[in-house]
């Protein structure tokens, strides 16, 4: 089930956003509670860091993740992405280039991830 929280790590906020192996309806209520809390964050001061490892990017959910990363724009000071890897590269450089977003980039581990964001 997909999830995204505020977490702590060397002294910096970052929110969580995992929709590692979750379905289509979990990650289209994580998406709207996610907007609502990054919205409520002044701009651009929020450091994300979200989980797709396992998910099937269908179109919908691609069209989802456009919608979901251009709405955080300005919000979002730095952003790490964790799981992507085959075919979802194409959908996440879609999702960059529809977006026009340049602060976020992939990682391979969630500890990597968090220390570059501390780092942002």
């Amino acid at each position: 089930m997909a999830d995204s929280h505020f977490i702590q790590h060397m002294g910096k906020r970052i929110y969580s956003i995992d929709f590692s192996y979750s379905d289509v309806a979990s990650i289209k209520q994580t998406v709207e509670r996610s907007k609502k809390d990054i919205a409520a964050e002044p701009e651009g001061s929020v450091l994300t860091m979200t989980n797709v490892e396992g998910v099937s990017m269908t179109p919908e959910l691609s069209n989802l993740m456009k919608e979901f990363t251009s709405h955080n724009r300005p919000y979002v000071k730095a952003g790490a992405v964790l799981g992507v890897t085959g075919l979802k590269k194409v959908t996440f450089n879609a999702v960059l280039l529809f977006s026009g977003r340049r602060n976020l980039h992939l990682f391979d581990s969630m500890d990597e991830a968090k220390d570059w964001l501390a780092k942002q």
